[in-house]
């Protein structure tokens, strides 16, 4: 008799309903001055569209979470809720003629993406032994390195060729295709144990795990300052044609999944290594881009940079959550949302610097200084294996 796949199929499902969350919430980015001049508002209110999903996935995903464990829905069905919650927020969204209705469209999709996010890796842990966990994970986290290589830059493709609304639509069905095929393939479990709500919250409570939380956001909320306005800072600062942007972006997503494949390999042995390389690299990517934004060699130089850390380093942030806590799905749930938290002060404080007169370079300055406190944020556990290692008696 054959033995089960290491790796079930379904785990590329979960991938690629990740892939279509993912998307959704980053396609802004790439169609900025259109959204501006239909929407009738400013590049920096439209990258706050960013902001607002992800203040909805920060805000909504956990008691969201919360309520499905006391509801004790099983993982399949809990998930079947979220992305039909989903999908009504993507038909909002795309409906929208103004920008409240936009925004809350948006709210709403980020709700059901985290919760949805966080159910993903549960089920996908389900699926497979506990010593396959994390390449699991990172499997699953795929979906969400490929919607900057194919995702934004095809959503933004279909908004040059036929508007922003046919992007909005392609993606909301794109998620419908998701949530049926969830339905038909993943196998029904069973609902969840009634002391199971209170095992995730005591879960909660350890300083390790909020430690690794913390570097999380500070690493997304970098990446996403930067990110969510390259398309204009590309164009109107560095003089790249519009045409030339999907491609830019698709080559910044393909160095995040070089970058997420180098991570990957490295991050269960050597997570906190990683993780200050990272930061350092990304904190470099963006300095060059400060300086250099006027120049077409070194910006590209930058957005490779940033692009092979910054989200890629995502392994990393997973392996340092699973080795703090049984990651669960509140737990997984509350790393989307603190990531998310901090993507959207990266998102909003870049935006808010533009308004407020800084010009377009001003984000790049958000995601340097958010850098170098991720940077910071490892620094107390490196003094503290310093310390454990002078302790150690010599050996004689």
């Amino acid at each position: 008799m054959n033995a089960p796949p290491a790796i079930p199929r379904l785990i590329y499902l979960l991938a690629l309903t990740i892939f279509a969350l993912t998307t959704a919430e980053f396609m802004v980015a790439g169609m900025m001055p259109t959204l501006a001049a239909d929407l009738g508002v400013s590049i920096g209110q439209i990258g706050y569209l960013i902001s607002w999903y992800a203040l909805g996935m920060a805000l909504g995903g956990p008691p969201l979470t919360l309520l499905l464990l006391a509801l004790r829905l099983a993982e399949k069905s809990a998930l079947l809720w979220l992305l039909s919650l989903y999908l009504v927020g993507a038909v909002v969204a795309a409906l929208a003629a103004n920008y409240p209705v936009m925004a809350a469209g948006r709210v709403l999709m980020g709700v059901a993406s985290s919760a949805s996010i966080g159910l993903c890796l549960t089920l996908g842990a389900n699926l497979v032994t506990p010593d396959r966990r994390g390449r699991a994970a990172s499997l699953i986290l795929s979906g969400l390195m490929l919607a900057p290589v194919f995702g934004v830059p095809g959503t933004v493709l279909i908004e040059q060729q036929a508007g922003w609304r046919a992007s909005f639509w392609a993606v909301a069905l794109l998620a419908a295709c998701c949530t049926l095929l969830v339905g038909l393939c993943v196998p029904r479990s069973p609902a969840r144990a009634a002391g199971q709500l209170r095992g995730e919250l005591d879960t909660l409570v350890s300083a390790r795990l909020w430690a690794a939380y913390l570097t999380s956001g500070l690493i997304i909320g970098a990446t996403f300052a930067g990110f969510s306005y390259f398309s204009p800072i590309l164009i109107q600062v560095t003089g790249f044609a519009p045409t030339t942007i999907p491609w830019l972006l698709m080559g910044y997503g393909l160095a995040n999944v070089l970058g997420n494949l180098l991570v990957g390999r490295l991050a269960d042995r050597h997570t906190l290594r990683v993780q200050g390389v990272g930061l350092a690299v990304l904190a470099l990517g963006f300095a060059l881009f400060v300086g250099c934004a006027d120049s077409a060699a070194p910006s590209l130089l930058a957005l490779a940079l940033i692009g092979l850390t910054g989200v890629a380093l995502n392994p990393a942030m997973v392996a340092r959550v699973m080795a703090a806590a049984t990651p669960g799905p509140l737990v997984n749930t509350l790393h989307t949302s603190v990531i998310t938290a901090g993507l959207a002060v990266g998102a909003w404080a870049g935006g808010a610097a533009i308004d407020a007169g800084q010009g377009l370079r001003a984000p790049l300055w958000v995601g340097l200084g958010m850098a170098l406190l991720g940077l910071l944020s490892l620094l107390p556990l490196g003094l503290r294996r310093d310390a454990a290692i002078a302790a150690r008696p010599c050996a004689e």
